[in-house]
């Protein structure tokens, strides 16, 4: 990985956004859902961002997978979260959320691609 900051990501930029379009978007939910579904969707979307973000903090491309893969899996957990708020009635239209959690994953893949031939190709050292 380049000495380039985790900011400079399209995959993090998105995880931003999508993270600050959650919070919006459940301010809507009853207060009912508060400590419910309100506080697991805003925390699987900040771990999306997050995850990104420690991994390449760490020392190696071996643990900087690990966290983007617990990133990807933040990305399934909040789509699931996004379909049973729509089934209960706290989303009208889910197909733009669920879109956005799609592409996210996507390039979250990508990213592990690269970090997985960074590992083949590389010692463990110190990459950024």
């Amino acid at each position: 990985m380049s000495k380039s900051s985790y900011r400079s990501l399209d995959v993090w930029q998105e995880a931003r956004v999508l993270t600050k379009e959650i919070y919006i978007l459940t301010r809507s939910f009853p207060r009912i859902e508060t400590f419910g579904l309100v506080s697991q969707m805003r925390r699987a979307a900040l771990s999306i961002a997050c995850n990104i973000a420690e991994g390449q903090g760490r020392w190696n491309p071996r643990d900087y997978r690990r966290f983007v893969l617990i990133a990807r899996g933040s990305t399934f957990e909040l789509e699931a979260q996004i379909i049973i708020a729509a089934d209960i009635g706290y989303i009208d239209d889910p197909e733009p959320l669920i879109e956005r959690t799609n592409e996210i994953a996507k390039k979250l893949n990508g990213l592990l691609r690269y970090l997985r031939k960074m590992q083949r190709t590389r010692p463990v050292t110190r990459y950024l």
